[in-house]
């Protein structure tokens, strides 16, 4: 009876053990995960609609941020109240972004925005970008506060790009 009773202590202090070393090791994969691959996010408003909709929850990349920041991509911005935009890249380092007539010109060309609704309205303007500067809009223009409102965003402030809509469920995709 006494080996019997020492094989059972000794089966329970091994699953308690392995009780931790699963918890921990999913806590290291989760926390590795969200800081250096994953952002959970959250569409708030209807600044990106219709391409993207108010409630839309899914994960942007950390990842590809730190590869590159192309032209088009959906980024996600932590502005200065501590806020999360997801935006659209219009402008990269350098570049000379203007808008006449509703229509985008980068350096001088004009360069076609297929996104866009038609009925969408930009007002004119013209602004030069610095080498660590990013000029970012929603695709609802009419309503979206983006570089405009908040001025161009420097690269340290762009989380992460690409959003991947996992709810709901009939928005699933890659944005």
């Amino acid at each position: 009876m006494q080996l019997f009773y020492t094989i059972m202590v000794e089966m329970r202090k091994n699953s308690i053990l392995e009780l931790i070393r699963f918890v921990f090791s999913v806590a290291a994969i989760t926390f590795i995960l969200m800081r250096f691959v994953l952002l959970p996010c959250v569409v708030q408003g209807d600044s990106m609609y219709p391409f993207l909709h108010d409630g839309d929850y899914g994960f942007s990349f950390i990842i590809s941020r730190n590869v590159s920041i192309n032209r088009f991509e959906v980024a996600v911005i932590k502005v200065k109240d501590s806020k999360l935009l997801v935006k659209r890249v219009i402008g990269l380092p350098g570049e000379e972004i203007s808008y006449i007539d509703n229509r985008l010109y980068v350096n001088g060309n004009y360069v076609e925005e297929p996104f866009l609704k038609e009925d969408v309205s930009t007002s004119d303007f013209t602004i030069k970008l610095s080498d660590d500067e990013y000029f970012c809009m929603g695709d609802n223009r009419n309503i979206s506060r983006d570089s405009r409102y908040y001025g161009p965003f420097h690269e340290d402030i762009i989380l992460s790009t690409h959003l991947l809509v996992i709810y709901p469920f009939g928005d699933f995709g890659f944005k």
